[in-house]
């Protein structure tokens, strides 16, 4: 069973489906994109040099107009400038099998493939660099030896920082 978080940020998506070019190629601009703010993302794309940089620009104009659309749809307070880009994924659709004619009479088969582009925007969370726990220290005389004994001086050492802002709140 999966838990749920409660404090997610909700996310937008846009896809553009059966692009006449190889994942592997679309992936090389997803790449590029993946985790910058939307308003870099799209300089980042309008300026790369391939062929399949303007449908990723279309994509992800379209994610952006997704979440504007559906934020003031359901009423959320959304900041469009503090938009990132959380996925760009670039998967592979069906492929058209073709066939290129070989010598004495003979065919080779070959396969043209087609992407699917999914890309997904989210509100950039300021609170949650806020909410992790301050890790103490760990002096060098007082580091354990092994791996299970540092996870668990770790594990301590934030339970007692969560116990300590718990207290003082």
């Amino acid at each position: 069973m999966a838990k749920k978080n409660q404090n997610t940020a909700p996310e937008f998506r846009a896809e553009a489906k059966f692009q006449r070019t190889s994942p592997q190629k679309a992936k090389l601009v997803l790449d590029l994109i993946k985790g910058q703010p939307v308003e870099a993302a799209i300089n980042t794309v309008a300026f790369t040099n391939k062929r399949i940089a303007p449908v990723v620009e279309k994509v992800l104009r379209s994610a952006v107009a997704n979440a504007q659309y559906l934020s003031d749809e359901r009423g959320l307070d959304l900041d469009i400038d503090n938009l990132i880009v959380k996925t760009a994924v670039a998967n592979e659709g069906p492929r058209m099998k073709r066939i290129r004619p070989a010598p004495m009479g003979r065919a080779f088969r070959y396969q043209r493939r087609i992407a699917h582009i999914i890309i997904t925007v989210a509100e950039k969370q300021k609170a949650e660099v806020a909410k992790k726990a301050p890790e103490a220290p760990v002096e060098e005389a007082a580091k354990p030896a092994t791996k299970a004994a540092k996870k668990t001086a770790a594990k301590k050492t934030v339970k007692k920082a969560a116990k300590k802002a718990a207290a003082s709140e």
